[in-house]
């Protein structure tokens, strides 16, 4: 558990930067090549390979790819469900570190693409998959326990992708929806997929509009309960979780705390005796471990949403910003109802 906690706190803490210019933002720093066509031309054409070569300014790293890449590794499970989104397995060479089950929705696609190591792979299993486009959810990835630097990847033949809401840098976006958005149009656009990159997209906002506008939170207390126990791991206010009960028109009791999670106190979740507890499910800490838990300590079982029973579960991958995010939303909208039915 403390070796997880500690990698979701350093991408936590990535994801808090500042928003500034980076690839895909509205000052057009996502373009293609000289000579490529415009970035809407891209979208508009039926032959994605006439698009290339194109360019992405990602993290302060030029990215570009001459055609359509053949192999593509994913390492993290969000990248990888990125790439799935897109419909790109026939283009997969291999994923790797998975935080807990992929979507139904991409479990066919993903059974047939390679699995390279359950967390990071080798550089030599990494290489030996010949990748000719790398994506990542953290720039980790491509730090010391990764699989190379982004320059010696490149040097080798490999374009790299980082999200850009966990630039090492002050180069990252803001964890928001939109900024989930501009990731996907920019995978798009770097593997031949920017119009099916437009059609998730849409089918996201169309999603978001009718879970705010259901508003199922609204007026409800929420106590977002990642993991610990002593000190309990919670979301905070800036990140994926606080973004979800933004979304449906709950307060997060720790709204207060920076980042996307924070150590939180059970004193003051006591104090606040939320009104619903979401138990977040992950392979390192699952909802059920948690529940049983709350139940079985003489303090806690003494909150209302413990004696009531007044639980939701979001699996942790639709809680951290990426493709599935509208899906935490959704799940958490439905969940909420049910409970006030």
């Amino acid at each position: 558990m403390n070796r997880r906690r500690h990698r979701v706190r350093t991408a936590v803490a990535l994801m808090s930067l500042p928003l500034a210019a980076c690839a895909g933002a509205p000052d057009g720093q996502l373009e293609a090549a000289p000579g490529a066509g415009t970035t809407q031309e891209a979208e508009a054409t039926q032959d994605p390979s006439s698009t290339f070569p194109v360019t992405v300014d990602n993290c302060g790293v030029e990215v570009t790819v001459a055609a359509p890449p053949e192999r593509i590794v994913t390492l993290n499970q969000g990248a990888t469900e990125v790439a799935l989104a897109l419909r790109l397995a026939d283009q997969m060479a291999g994923t790797a570190y998975l935080d807990d089950q992929v979507a139904e929705r991409f479990a066919e696609d993903y059974a047939q693409v390679p699995v390279l190591s359950t967390e990071y792979p080798t550089v030599e299993q990494f290489l030996a998959a010949e990748p000719d486009l790398a994506i990542a959810s953290y720039s980790s990835a491509f730090g010391d326990n990764g699989v190379g630097t982004r320059d010696e990847l490149a040097g080798r033949g490999t374009a790299t992708y980082v999200s850009p809401l966990t630039c090492p840098d002050e180069s990252g976006l803001e964890p928001t929806f939109e900024s989930v958005w501009t990731e996907l149009r920019e995978v798009g656009l770097l593997t031949g997929a920017a119009d099916t990159a437009e059609d998730e997209v849409q089918d996201q906002q169309t999603a978001m509009e009718e879970i705010e506008a259901t508003a199922a939170g609204e007026g409800l207390s929420i106590l977002w309960y990642d993991s610990g126990d002593d000190t309990p791991l919670v979301g905070a206010g800036g990140g994926g979780p606080q973004l979800l009960m933004d979304a449906v028109g709950a307060t997060n009791v720790f709204a207060d705390l920076d980042g996307g999670w924070a150590d939180g106190s059970w004193e003051t979740g006591l104090a606040a005796d939320p009104d619903v507890i979401v138990l977040a499910d992950a392979a390192w800490s699952t909802a059920e471990d948690k529940r049983a838990y709350l139940e079985s300590d003489p303090v806690l079982g003494q909150l209302s949403a413990v004696q009531d029973e007044r639980y939701v579960v979001v699996p942790f991958s639709e809680s951290t910003p990426g493709v599935r995010m509208v899906d935490g939303a959704r799940g958490l909208s439905d969940q909420l109802q049910a409970l006030n039915r």
